[in-house]
């Protein structure tokens, strides 16, 4: 059979993967800490009709020749993860906090497995604590270890009153009266590849064998120096929606012109048939 039917179907898979990979991003333009994906293509194996032939500089002198080789189609080279900042969204509510800078907001969701997120929309339970609402994940406090999860509270009925700094310390006007106190302090966690992370779903990121090892923290110190935390604000999706219908159209032009492969080797092999017919 040709080749050209084997390079045009793996051509048709690819952008199958790119359109959905093209549809979640627009899925979730809307999404707070949602990073979009993108997909590479790489080329396959390539077959090799006539190997190259290296230059013979004595008498009589030929020049060498390149080797005659016929691409095998496409495959996939990687869906990568870019994790570029997203722009803010003021929504005043106090308990709502954005990263500005790079770093992950850990949670619990057990009191042992850690979870990472850069979605800030953050509520507080009937017991005070600081979860995240869609899922009653709990935000830790910095105090937190590798061994033990120590949420943020606050209190129900203690406070007439809460902030939260640039560097995640939330200090409590106390209803009782007197000077202010700290409640607790957000921890993040930076990775040395953001884009290794595994995404869970649930706007939750989890370590994998190539994100490396959580380097937890608070925003400003020494190991997240270049990292703010926003109160009153969530970080929203990253995602274009000029650059995601632009990949939309290269990717349905794509699709077509390996639909039309198809059908021209068709149309040859149709034509090689009826010469037994003639």
């Amino acid at each position: 059979m040709m080749r050209s039917l084997y390079s045009a179907i793996s051509g048709l898979k690819n952008h199958q993967i790119k359109m959905d990979v093209i549809g979640n991003n627009i899925a979730n333009v809307n999404t707070t800490g949602f990073k979009r994906s993108r997909v590479t293509f790489s080329t396959m194996l390539s077959q090799t009709l006539k190997g190259a032939s290296a230059p013979i500089t004595t008498t009589p002198i030929v020049g060498g020749t390149n080797p005659m080789q016929v691409g095998l189609g496409a495959s996939l080279g990687s869906i990568d993860q870019i994790m570029t900042q997203g722009s803010s969204q003021s929504t005043g509510n106090p308990t709502d906090m954005m990263l500005q800078g790079p770093g992950f907001f850990v949670l619990t969701t057990n009191g042992t497995d850690r979870v990472y997120s850069r979605s800030g929309a953050f509520s507080l339970d009937a017991n005070g604590n600081l979860v995240d609402p869609a899922s009653g994940a709990q935000v830790l406090d910095s105090s937190s270890t590798s061994t033990t999860a120590t949420p943020i509270k606050i209190t129900p009925d203690t406070y007439s009153s809460y902030t939260v700094d640039k560097t995640g310390t939330i200090t409590g006007v106390p209803m009782a009266g007197g000077a202010t106190v700290t409640i607790g302090q957000v921890q993040i966690a930076t990775f040395p590849n953001d884009a290794g992370l595994t995404s869970l779903g649930g706007s939750f990121y989890q370590e994998s064998n190539n994100s490396g090892a959580a380097s937890t923290g608070t925003a400003g110190d020494a190991t997240h120096a270049g990292t703010t935390i926003v109160s009153n604000a969530v970080e929203m999706s990253n995602v274009d929606l000029s650059t995601e219908f632009t990949d939309m159209i290269t990717a349905q032009r794509g699709f077509q012109a390996n639909s039309r492969v198809i059908t021209v080797s068709d149309t040859l092999l149709q034509e090689l048939i009826d010469l037994k017919r003639n």
